[in-house]
């Protein structure tokens, strides 16, 4: 039985399939459901989990080489929110573009988490490096 790190079966499997420059895209409870795409469903309620939360938790597993996110949420959200996605991505690059730039990434991916984050977008992209 596992004591520590990701405990959730479905996202260690994922986890687990994700190679160099493969992507993973942690997304907030509204985001579209994409049925090419493995998604697995961590939302309980509003804000939580959070997608800060779940990068933090994958942080500790999994090389992110790069984070891609829609360049709105900057505009879209408070000081405080902006300053804790800084902290959560410390050191690792950050790429923005238009949303609806960074969805056509979307398909491309390996899995998605979905979150019950309400934080405009919120959304990001995880490259592995």
């Amino acid at each position: 039985m596992l004591k520590t790190g990701i405990l959730n079966p479905q996202i260690n499997s994922l986890l687990s399939r994700v190679r160099h420059t493969n992507t993973l895209v942690i997304a907030d409870r509204g985001f579209p459901f994409w049925p090419q795409i493995e998604t697995i469903d961590i939302s309980l309620v509003d804000d939580i989990p959070r997608v800060l939360d779940v990068l933090r938790a994958l942080h500790a597993n999994f090389t992110i080489g790069r984070v891609f996110m829609a360049k709105e949420f900057r505009a879209a959200n408070n000081p405080q929110a902006c300053q804790a996605l800084d902290q959560a991505i410390d050191g690792i690059p950050l790429t923005t573009e238009p949303h609806i730039e960074f969805k056509k990434r979307v398909p491309h991916a390996i899995g998605l988490i979905r979150t019950g984050d309400t934080t405009q977008y919120a959304n990001m992209i995880l490259e592995s490096a």
